[in-house]
């Protein structure tokens, strides 16, 4: 993926450390709304990072109970409309349309983020806990970690990380096997972002349920990050930073192994055991 999709260059005034201030240009995160239809009908608006739209569609879908499947998407067509005026104005691909095999029946009622959500909004956008909760089975083929394998991959995400080394605004998801070896890495402004464009990866490529994989993400773990991660079959998440109490509760009640802070050998284990 190209760095011009992750950033956006602005000016600004740079003041050091004796408050001398000198213009300067920084390259920023960039964030833009990407509205996700469903054969013409409008499900979600979510702010992203443009890139790998279609994971982040499909990924939406799997998380949300609405897809399983590779063969039921026929198509994803982009609308594009137009921002600025005259010849500022700029054609911007930010509706999605997901065109559905005609034996698939949707159960609409099944959506449970089907407003605006913002690129943190995570569970304030859900409309019932209840309802997420009994959406998907827990995991029951469980995953061991070998402790000296969750060591090595903070350093192997942050060097897929391009765009959070040029803006330092994204965050990232990553896919592992169980010795460590990356599977797939996404950057996005949006934590949920970032990991439904890893779960649209596999959908793609026909890999779900993800059993036996480890999933990193690069900042703090809530409820809807254990939600998805469920949803797609991952039963170990990890963390750099921290989870909150519902994230914890959802690990444990789901069978999926929850650490955090995991920074060099150093880290919580919330639920579920480690080896070695």
């Amino acid at each position: 993926m190209a760095l011009e999709k992750f950033t956006r260059p602005v000016g600004i005034m740079r003041y050091d450390g004796a408050g001398v201030g000198v213009p300067s240009q920084d390259d920023l995160a960039v964030e833009e709304p990407l509205e996700i239809r469903v054969g013409g009908r409008s499900v979600a608006v979510v702010m992203r990072t443009p890139g790998h739209d279609r994971e982040l569609a499909a990924g939406f879908l799997v998380t949300e109970g609405i897809l399983r499947r590779r063969e039921q998407v026929l198509d994803m067509v982009f609308c594009t409309s137009a921002t600025g005026v005259g010849e500022a104005a700029e054609a911007r691909e930010n509706g999605l349309d997901v065109l559905l095999a005609p034996d698939v029946t949707v159960d609409w009622s099944r959506l449970t983020r089907n407003v605006f959500t913002s690129s943190s909004c995570g569970i304030c956008s859900k409309a019932s806990i209840a309802a997420v909760r009994g959406q998907f089975p827990p995991i029951t083929s469980g995953l061991v970690p070998r402790r000296e394998v969750l060591v090595a991959l903070p350093d192997r995400l942050l060097a897929t990380q391009g765009g959070y080394a040029a803006t330092g605004g994204l965050h990232a998801s990553a896919l592992f096997d169980e010795a460590g070896r990356l599977i797939v890495s996404r950057e996005d402004v949006g934590r949920h972002n970032a990991l439904d464009k890893v779960v649209g990866h596999a959908f793609f490529a026909e890999r779900l349920p993800l059993a036996g994989r480890i999933l990193l993400v690069s900042g703090r773990v809530s409820f809807e990050i254990m939600q998805k991660a469920l949803a797609a079959g991952v039963p170990c998440v990890a963390a750099i930073s921290a989870p909150t109490s519902a994230a914890v509760e959802f690990a444990r009640e789901s069978g999926q192994v929850l650490v955090g802070f995991l920074r060099g050998a150093r880290m919580n284990v919330y639920a579920g055991t480690l080896a070695g």
